[in-house]
């Protein structure tokens, strides 16, 4: 594939959000619009209902209830899950429209709606397909210039991701294309990005989202450093190459059990390394369990069977990673009404039920109930 030239275009109409302190007005009328959309989201004890769910059909109702669509099996499934992305979407930006001018660090995490539509073009390309047939709206936050597709120099120059036009996309089409290295470097310029956000926010608001931030991308680098040695047997040094390594400004208490040579630096001026743990699993061996013992995240591999065999399940710790950080959002949305850390969970709170509405919707096209899609996934109803 030729290298893919940027060419001049006007920038999309970039949206600028305001640095420093939000309104508390506007973050007490945004905090109550989150929980009157929270009473009414498939989150805490309103999760139960789905796993009575048996069919397709029975989760369109539930989930839109009032909407009656005669769809044949396949075009229902698409149909629901676009309409899950939809309702996520417009969920998020409700709130964040509360704000006359919203904090970056809320922008940037709804433009991790761009980021995941931009990777499902991206393989689309590399396959020769149309474009995927679900894509965010985000609005006025919308960098990518979608309806170009497939024409990557037009949909990318102006947005955020007009850098990987020079050499990243190159190759995108041939055989040996290295997807996994681009969809990191992805992830490493949105979780820099969202952290670099965090130091614009109040101090009170600070501390308690940077225990959510540093301890979300530890376990997305775990998750990913356990994948790579399980699924594509890659060494600890190719793995290591696969992870992002984010040093990030602490200005909270000490993230518990975090790895003492994670830390750099003393005081005000020191960094936390969010790969530290990762790259301490990439040694441990993957069917011995005695060998984890005192690591951070311990607690969310998978338990040992009497007269069984251990070996470190990347499914069992990815689906208990993400319950991790869905209890924290929840316990913080609820413990800091009216802050913009609430706010900040809340867009946790609703991106994980998009997940789980998602996993049920695919679950029941495999013949599924909720009940047994509950099961793999660990969720406790």
């Amino acid at each position: 594939m030729q290298a893919v030239q940027a060419r001049r275009m006007p920038k999309v109409p970039a949206f600028r959000p305001r640095r420093g302190r939000a309104n508390s007005a506007e973050q007490g009328f945004a905090y109550a619009k989150a929980c009157g959309i929270i009473s009414k989201s498939f989150t805490g004890k309103q999760i139960s209902p789905l796993a009575k769910v048996k069919s397709l059909n029975e989760l369109d109702r539930l989930v839109f209830p009032g909407v009656n669509r005669e769809l044949p099996g396949r075009e229902l499934l698409t149909d629901i899950e676009k309409r899950i992305l939809q309702r996520t979407t417009k969920h998020i930006l409700a709130i964040i429209n509360s704000f006359d001018n919203p904090p970056e660090l809320l922008v940037r995490q709804l433009r991790s709606c761009e980021y995941a539509d931009l990777k499902n073009c991206l393989h689309h390309i590399a396959a020769g397909k149309p474009a995927p047939s679900s894509l965010s709206d985000i609005g006025r936050f919308r960098t990518v210039r979608f309806e170009a597709y497939p024409d990557l120099a037009a949909m990318l120059a102006g947005s955020e991701f007009e850098f990987l036009l020079a050499k990243d996309l190159d190759d995108l089409k041939s055989p040996g294309f290295d997807m996994a290295a681009l969809e990191t470097k992805m992830d490493l310029h949105y979780y820099t990005l969202l952290t670099g956000s965090v130091r614009q926010i109040p101090a009170e608001d600070r501390g308690f989202i940077e225990q959510l931030l540093t301890e979300e991308i530890s376990l997305r680098n775990c998750v990913w450093a356990l994948r790579l040695r399980t699924y594509f047997e890659k060494k600890p040094g190719e793995a290591v190459q696969h992870l992002m390594d984010i040093k990030m400004h602490y200005s909270g208490d000490t993230p518990r059990r975090t790895t003492a040579s994670a830390f750099e630096g003393s005081g005000f001026g020191r960094k936390i390394s969010l790969a530290a743990e990762a790259r301490a699993m990439l040694h441990f061996p993957l069917d011995y369990r005695p060998a984890w013992k005192g690591w951070r995240w311990e607690s969310l591999l998978n338990p040992t069977g009497e007269n069984e065999l251990w070996s470190a399940s990347p499914r069992y710790f990815q689906n208990a990673a993400s319950q991790y950080i869905y209890r924290r959002a929840m316990r913080f949305f609820r413990l800091l009404p009216a802050s913009l850390t609430a706010i900040f969970c809340f867009i946790k709170l609703k991106q994980f039920e998009e997940d789980l509405l998602t996993s049920i919707t695919e679950g029941m096209a495999l013949g599924m109930s909720g009940d047994d899609v509950f099961g793999l996934i660990e969720v406790n109803k």
